[in-house]
């Protein structure tokens, strides 16, 4: 495996995201072939989210080598994530990073902006030319669902537990899980989910749709590079093309969506037969 300094890379970044910058974060990055992982790596502090996190997340979607076409994200420990790191919301902040408090202080506009930054580090994950999968096992908590929820795919340990905690801690959740999770298990049952702040664990996720796949905690690597290769035995631009018209087809008529699916088959049939 090797870090993400390949020689081509979708957003040509390569500042900060060398293993020992990430280390310093909480953060492994690898590359195989066409699989990459990312490894959420602070188990002693249950693998907690702070500012740094999303921006490297951030800038490893930027520096992600062509070559890629899926993306594990995956908690080293007990946990996946059991959220945002709980100093954030102290006076004293994550040292070097600040705090919840300092940037409530910040103008709106810059506030916003720094929230959005934050955000970049998930939206990535969701685009046609990839396909992300989160391994995920024990707790999921506040951003570390929001993560999962990220993700295209998700396959989970028998000892999952769920949560979105913003809620409770005064917060909304604002790392790009909302719509997500709407769309996976309807309005009426995000709202219990994230009002009530409980847990959702491994036969409940199953069963309204968060996950694809429980396995027993033992079995989940494999189950995640099984499904890895599966991904993998498709065309790459049929396969970025059809993902485009999936993730599309929730805002189109049907009338609409029959015509994308021209338009994309049209480009396909024409790069098969050397017509373009």
């Amino acid at each position: 495996m090797s870090e993400a300094k390949a020689p081509q890379q979708r957003g040509g970044q390569t500042e900060d995201v060398s293993a020992e910058r990430l280390a310093e974060i909480g953060l492994r990055f690898e590359v195989d072939g066409e699989i990459a992982t990312i490894t959420l790596d602070r188990p002693d502090k249950r693998n907690a989210q702070t500012f740094a996190t999303w921006s490297a997340l951030a800038r490893i979607g930027d520096s992600l080598p062509e070559q890629v076409r899926v993306v594990v994200v995956q908690g080293e420990g007990p946990s996946f994530s059991a959220g945002i790191d709980l100093r954030m919301f102290t006076p004293e902040g994550v040292p070097g990073q600040g705090s919840f408090g300092s940037a409530a202080r910040l103008d709106s506009a810059s506030f916003g902006q720094r929230i959005q930054a934050a955000q970049q580090g998930f939206l990535w994950l969701r685009r046609p030319e990839i396909v992300s999968i989160a391994a995920v096992h024990g707790h999921a908590i506040g951003a570390g669902f929001q993560l999962a929820l990220a993700c295209d795919l998700r396959i989970v340990a028998d000892d999952v537990k769920f949560c979105m905690k913003e809620p409770a801690l005064g917060l909304v959740p604002d790392l790009t899980g909302t719509k997500p999770l709407v769309e996976l298990v309807g309005l009426a049952k995000a709202i219990d989910i994230c009002l009530t702040a409980r847990f959702v664990e491994a036969d409940e996720a199953m069963r309204i749709g968060l996950a694809e796949r429980v396995v027993a905690g033992g079995d989940l690597a494999k189950a995640v590079q099984d499904k890895a290769a599966e991904l993998l035995s498709t065309n790459r631009d049929a396969a970025a093309a059809t993902k485009r018209l999936l993730q599309g087809a929730q805002g189109r008529t049907l009338e609409e969506q029959s015509a994308a699916e021209g338009a994309e088959q049209i480009k396909r049939l024409k790069a098969l037969f050397g017509a373009e």
